[in-house]
């Protein structure tokens, strides 16, 4: 039988086989070289230890359950002056003495990783979710921010003299205090309500939340105690000048920096071909607005913060750009960062029992603090007794930002080392207490009819293929296929505001003819953005507008899609003129264009009033519906553009006749499949919030059961059919599409995924 116990024990043994391997290096290095090697060498061996044992005790802590850099500060704490520094001191200083020029540097590498964090913490702040429970996380943040911050202030004001490095300036020091007890770590409470299944739960959201706002109402408050220490004096004219200077550059932030950052990103992923590009833009972006509030005189994690923010919201920034960005972040700085902090303070100094009693104090104030204010501000904001309790105990995290909160104010001389090592036992202990205790209220609080219902719909959302498109190009000329293809991307992209960027191919040709091309992307992209606000006004959903971006090309179909291609799509949408030759089959042209994208395609052929009056014709959607994947996807894309023109959808599911001695076996075959494929594009319909008819139909073929349907409806109508790509030169989608395309007059949208 499995042991976890023997697990464990396996485990630790491992590690610290692991971390034994890594120190043996450096403490022979340094033993051997006595201080005589260049400096150089003794940052990268400083950096190495920190990095490799930070790693491996944040590997130990993640796997019993608790927070990563829990493990990565007790390494520092085991490599600094507690336990290393008490048995190896001269060593110890040798390695990572401050002052050496090797911790001058491993510093720097530090501070760089404040930003570094604070920029990762506001690409994960999800703003849309604020927003949302923003009623019921303001008010829960805001009472669990009063009492303990006005305790910790009350409790700097009594501190005993010799307990501060400067008494002369024991408000600014109040002030590190207030803000270290009183706001929660974002990080370390979205990892346990992640963990828990509950991040998108109403609990697990407000929760989220809450922290956000805490966050950000923290790092206000340490840029604006960062400029009233810098400045020396505190007197209410500074305060409110610190203060309107942080409300100006947040307003500034989240109007006009906010595009502008955007474009800026967009710009960068659309223009450069080198690799990473996006990358080296963020870093640039953050820190020119740590900079500018470094200007305003406001504390540099203010600018990286909100900059993360704003990065996180851009529609340019994708998936593996995000990972990659976090992948340095978290493999480098974040591990180096907290072993420094770690090595900064000393438990020895709670030997002393003045500071093993402030050590207690600043937990009771903390937990209880903060517990109290969470919970009466859950009621005010009409959560249950369970729910209430359950945010007290999540609130009670620090970690992370306590950390950096102290390591800014020892920093700048606000706090003693002893001061700064009693806030980090505090942040230690506290958040080592949360996980079990969120765990133990979370599984306890009940789930209502109406949040198991949003529940199911987001989890579709997250497997679905309309809702996961982050970027759409669609490659159009100045037919009207292409105007007809705009507007059904407009109604696609418009109520997810998903990016959408109109290429239009043409020819090599006169100026004249340059011109026209240049007037024809304009009518493209005017029909986009004029669907996707009727898609917009058709959707209860707030969203913000279509970001559109328009290109020409004069080369081939080919390498002109291809060329687009390599800035990142989810969706090619292909309009062109003529695109169905003589004998059926779709043109080379079209052709072309596909192979030149190697993700989900989507190609229009319109016909009869599609094709007289693009932009306003009727529209009456088909989808053809069976149990395969791709049925499921072409049904997504119906639902979405019948959603966005408000525009009735059909789902039709054809049984061709049975015959011969087998006929009941095949007969219950069929209807084993008919109810699948139509129970599955049902619940695909209810998702959209659409009301879906649904039809069975006995034809020989596909074809048939559409020209019946169509002769019924008397309506002109879109098809919306589901394909498979073919491998080969030629673009084949089956018998099926081909059928359809020769023999029916209806306008047909193939989506092969």
């Amino acid at each position: 039988m499995h042991n976890p116990r023997h697990s464990l024990v396996a485990l630790i043994g491992r590690v610290g086989g692991v971390l034994w391997l890594v120190l043996v290096p450096g403490i022979a290095f340094a033993a051997t070289t006595k201080g005589e090697a260049s400096a150089e060498t003794s940052f990268f061996v400083a950096l190495a230890i920190l990095i490799a044992g930070g790693r491996v005790a944040g590997e130990i802590f993640q796997r019993l359950g608790q927070p990563a850099v829990m493990g990565q500060l007790l390494a520092g704490l085991i490599l600094g002056p507690t336990v290393f520094g008490a048995l190896w001191p001269d060593l110890q200083h040798q390695l990572f003495g401050s002052g050496t020029p090797q911790m001058t540097m491993v510093n720097a590498v530090a501070q760089l990783g404040i930003l570094m964090l604070l920029l990762l913490t506001g690409m994960e702040t999800d703003l849309p979710l604020v927003r949302k429970v923003g009623r019921a996380a303001l008010a829960v943040s805001l009472a669990g921010i009063i009492l303990p911050f006005a305790s910790g202030v009350a409790l700097g004001e009594l501190l005993p003299p010799d307990m501060l490095p400067d008494p002369q300036r024991r408000f600014v020091a109040a002030l590190f205090l207030g803000t270290a007890l009183s706001i929660s770590s974002v990080k370390i409470v979205a990892m346990v309500v992640r963990e828990m299944n509950f991040m998108r739960r109403n609990l697990g959201q407000i929760i989220v939340a809450t922290a956000v706002i805490d966050d950000t109402i923290g790092w206000v408050i340490i840029a604006v105690t960062f400029s009233l220490a810098d400045q020396g004096s505190v007197d209410a004219g500074a305060i409110l000048k610190h203060v309107a200077g942080a409300a100006i550059f947040l307003a500034a932030s989240f109007t006009i920096g906010r595009q502008i950052i955007f474009a800026l990103i967009r710009w960068t992923n659309d223009t450069f071909i080198s690799d990473t590009p996006v990358i080296s833009i963020i870093l640039a972006l953050m820190l020119g607005m740590a900079l500018m509030t470094d200007f305003i005189g406001l504390h540099t994690v203010l600018g990286a913060f909100v900059c993360g923010i704003l990065v996180g919201e851009s529609p340019i920034l994708t998936r593996q750009i995000e990972e990659q960005l976090r992948g340095v972040i978290s493999g480098l700085f974040m591990p180096v960062f907290f072993a420094v902090a770690g090595l900064s303070a000393d438990l020895r100094t709670l030997t002393n029992p003045r500071y093993l009693a402030l050590t207690g104090i600043f937990i009771a104030i903390a937990t209880f603090g903060k517990g109290i204010g969470a919970f009466v501000g859950g009621r005010i904001g009409g959560l249950s007794g369970r729910e209430c309790l359950a945010l007290a105990f999540g609130m009670n995290a620090r970690g992370s930002t306590e950390v950096i909160v102290a390591t800014i104010g020892l920093s700048l001389g606000m706090l003693s080392h002893e001061l700064f090592t009693v806030i980090v036992t505090m942040a230690i202990l506290t958040t080592l207490i949360m996980p079990p205790t969120l765990r133990w209220a979370l599984a306890r609080v009940p789930i209502g009819a109406d949040e198991q219902k949003r529940l199911e719909r987001e989890a579709f959302e997250e497997r679905g293929f309309v809702a996961n498109l982050e970027r759409i190009l669609i490659a159009v000329d100045s037919s009207a296929n292409g105007q007809f293809a705009s507007r059904l991307v407009g109604l696609l992209a418009g109520p997810r505001a998903i990016s959408t960027t109109v290429l239009q191919l043409g020819e090599r040709s006169s100026r004249a003819d340059s011109r026209n091309h240049t007037n024809n992307v304009d009518k493209s992209e005017a029909a986009v953005q004029a669907a996707a606000a009727e898609s917009t006004e058709n959707s209860d959903d707030d969203v913000d507008n279509v970001q559109i971006t328009k290109r020409k090309s004069v080369l081939e179909p080919k390498a002109a899609v291809s060329k687009e291609a390599a800035r990142g799509y989810d969706l090619l949408f292909i309009g062109l003129d003529q695109p169905v030759a003589e004998s059926g089959t779709l043109r080379a042209r079209i052709a072309r264009a596909a192979s030149g994208f190697d993700g989900a395609l989507a190609i229009l052929i319109a016909r009869g009033e599609h094709l007289t009056r693009p932009l306003d014709a009727s529209l009456n959607i088909i989808v053809p519906v069976d149990r395969s994947e791709i049925s499921s996807r072409a049904a997504e894309v119906a639902l979405g553009i019948g959603r966005g023109a408000n525009a009735p959808v059909t789902a039709l599911h054809v049984i061709q006749p049975i015959a011969g001695a087998r006929s009941m076996t095949g007969l219950l075959r069929s209807r084993l499949n008919e109810e699948t494929a139509l129970k599955t594009v049902s619940r695909i319909a209810e998702h959209f919030d659409l009301q879906i008819k649904t039809v069975v139909s006995a034809a020989p073929g596909l074809p048939q059961a559409i020209a019946r349907l169509v002769a019924e409806q008397k309506m002109p109508s879109l098809v919306v059919l589901g394909v498979r790509r073919s491998t080969g030169q030629t673009l084949d989608f089956g018998d099926t599409a081909h059928h359809l395309i020769a023999e029916t007059n209806t306008s047909v949208l193939l989506v092969a995924s």
